[in-house]
């Protein structure tokens, strides 16, 4: 089975081919830097990183695009309540999303375009629009004129023009010639930073931005454009609209994955009620986070609880756990393991990650079964499907990305003094002192290291 994707702007799962054989181009939008990352905004970035690792394992060569857009009037509106400068507020945010990501284990992107980096680009795309007729001035803004463009506007969120509400990008409807029509260029306001243009200062509205950059890295038709279901209208029905009306095909490919739930509610921080990542990372690990976040497939909405973080956690850590074992017993893994089929049928069928870790799940059921009988052939081919399987996930627990050299440092430091610990409670054991060897196991309990005895002699753990 080819790889194939539910393109939102057919409402169909479609068969993917590239613009390019052999290279893919994707964009996403990334983060609005006003306030500082909850689990829904990072949801997303997880996703998309999923199906990058996915397009390279599969043997593309990928160009991903993540913007930033660290200026609009959310931003605005904080930095005047905190008395700030806007870029201040951008900057410390931007440093958020950015920890996060890499804490969650999302790969770099290949280039990651700051909106205000980029006016020159959308002032020419305003002067296409005008030259077009799909745009005009009026009064030191710039509008995209939504009834030159009716037959077309308003096919991604499956709308119609007359079913439509005012824009309200603006704070007035006065200067346009239609309420719907959207805000390309914000004439100059006191307090806020702006750039010259042929129709007067002002700073670019939030649709143009994406269109701008998108186009600027990876051209004006491209193959996959991706974000949250909350930007299907108006922010991305407004990219498509200015930016084939300019004359480019833009996406092919429209994908967008469901919002993270807080009792039926979307997660939001003007609800109160975001879980910020810092936090979210005293509950669970930042592996077993991710873990958490992609085992839904990313289209579906997931409803946020602690019972279900905790239940998931303790599923990955039961992965971990066979990896752990089967790893004492097997000191070099084939990193270049075949997927099982299975888990290739899955991702290819527009990336179901729940189908893919059942697969998992199944090979790790075999792998323990494989431990007890001591089969290590077996083993030692279940542990490389185990962890090619994760690997394309971003979940290997072997990898570096969950391993830094420090912890590994601190980690061998432990083995030994723990390794020593073992030697005494076996020797107890040896000469029937079971009093001793039972005192060193309720030691090493109380300092947070779980014992157990296997066939292949005694292992340890940390206390989760």
């Amino acid at each position: 089975m080819s790889l194939r994707l539910y393109d939102t702007s057919t409402r169909t799962v479609r068969e993917f081919a590239p613009v390019e054989p052999g290279r893919v181009t994707m964009y996403l939008c990334g983060a609005t830097v006003q306030a500082p990352p909850h689990i829904g905004h990072i949801r997303s970035g997880v996703n998309f990183d999923v199906l990058r690792r996915w397009l390279t394992h599969s043997g593309y060569d990928v160009t991903f695009c993540r913007n930033v857009t660290d200026l609009d009037d959310k931003i605005i509106r904080v930095a005047a309540s905190e008395g700030v400068p806007w870029f201040v507020v951008a900057e410390r945010n931007q440093r958020a999303f950015t920890w996060a990501y890499d804490q969650l284990g999302c790969l770099p992107p290949t280039v990651e375009p700051r909106a205000m980096g980029h006016v020159p680009e959308m002032i020419e795309l305003m002067h296409r629009l005008i030259d077009k007729g799909h745009a005009y001035a009026s009064a030191g803004d710039v509008y995209f004129d939504v009834v030159s463009y009716a037959d077309r506007y308003g096919k991604l969120s499956n709308q119609k023009l007359e079913n439509m509400r005012a824009a309200g990008d603006t704070d007035t409807d006065s200067l346009k010639r239609d309420p719907r029509d959207f805000a390309l260029w914000k004439g100059a306001k006191e307090g806020e930073p702006t750039w010259p243009t042929p129709w007067g200062r002002g700073r670019p509205g939030w649709h143009l931005e994406c269109s701008a950059m998108a186009t600027k890295y990876l051209g004006g038709t491209f193959d996959i454009h991706g974000g949250g279901v909350d930007l299907i209208f108006p922010h991305h029905e407004n990219e498509i609209a200015q930016s084939q009306a300019a004359g480019d095909g833009f996406a092919r490919f429209w994908l967008h994955n469901g919002m993270l739930q807080l009792g039926g509610t979307k997660m939001s921080k003007s609800l109160g009620n975001s879980l910020l990542i810092p936090e979210m990372l005293t509950k669970v690990r930042a592996v077993e986070l991710r873990y958490y976040l992609v085992s839904a497939h990313y289209g579906s909405a997931i409803d946020y609880s602690e019972e279900a973080l905790q239940e998931s956690a303790a599923g990955y850590r039961r992965l971990e756990g066979f990896v752990s074992r089967a790893a004492e017993v097997i000191h070099d893994v084939d990193a270049t393991a075949p997927l099982p089929q299975a888990f290739v049928d899955a991702l290819n069928d527009d990336l179901n990650v729940s189908q893919a870790l059942a697969v998992v799940h199944e090979v790790v059921r075999e792998g323990n079964v494989a431990l007890s009988q001591g089969n290590k052939e077996a083993v030692a081919r279940l542990l490389a499907e185990t962890q090619t399987m994760l690997g394309v996930l971003g979940l290997d627990p072997r990898s570096p990305q969950w391993r830094s050299s420090g912890e590994s440092g601190l980690h061998e430091v432990v083995d030994a003094l723990v390794a020593v610990a073992l030697e005494q409670r076996q020797a107890a054991r040896a000469r029937k002192d079971y009093a001793a060897a039972d005192a060193i196991r309720e030691s090493l309990a109380a300092a947070g290291v779980v014992v157990e005895d296997t066939p292949q002699g005694p292992r340890w753990e940390l206390a989760r």
